[in-house]
């Protein structure tokens, strides 16, 4: 998979702070809990478990364990899911202060994912909820295309 690489704040936690979050919520730090998130931190872009696997070290975990601490991870807030319509749940690091609420642009081609920082006025959603009598009401939205380099 390709990537454009943005600098995001939350790409560049320490592991020290990760591993706080994970104390601070009375979890242990296993060994791969502590790969997932470096791996994690090392990718400018959401990725499945799969993709999370096959860059444990050898025999360091079964992919059931990823499962699991994907969906703790994903429970506790330190990482947020993503749908880009292929039926692979993918996952990016969340950072501190980050509600990790951004959008991705998505080749139907090739995979490439570009970071997305425009997002619709909270006003938009306001008026979606009033209009249907709905409270609390947040989006996900992903883009898809082809690519520049798919086009050629």
């Amino acid at each position: 998979m390709k990537t454009h690489a943005h600098a995001h704040s939350h790409k560049r936690q320490e592991m020290s702070a990760l591993k706080n979050q994970l104390r601070g919520q009375s979890r242990k730090i296993t060994g791969p809990r502590a790969a997932i998130l470096e791996i994690l931190r090392a990718h400018p872009h959401p990725l499945t478990n799969k993709e999370i696997f096959s860059e444990m070290s050898k025999g360091s975990c079964d992919l059931a364990t990823i499962y699991r601490s994907m969906h703790l991870l994903e429970k506790m807030g330190m990482v947020k899911r993503f749908d880009f319509g292929d039926g692979a749940a993918r996952f990016e690091l969340v950072g501190e202060n980050d509600d990790g609420h951004h959008h991705h642009l998505v080749c139907t081609n090739c995979s490439e994912v570009v970071e997305i920082e425009e997002c619709f006025p909270k006003k938009i959603e306001k008026s979606i909820a009033a209009k249907n009598g709905y409270k609390a009401v947040t989006h996900k939205l992903e883009f898809f295309g082809i690519c520049p380099d798919c086009q050629r």
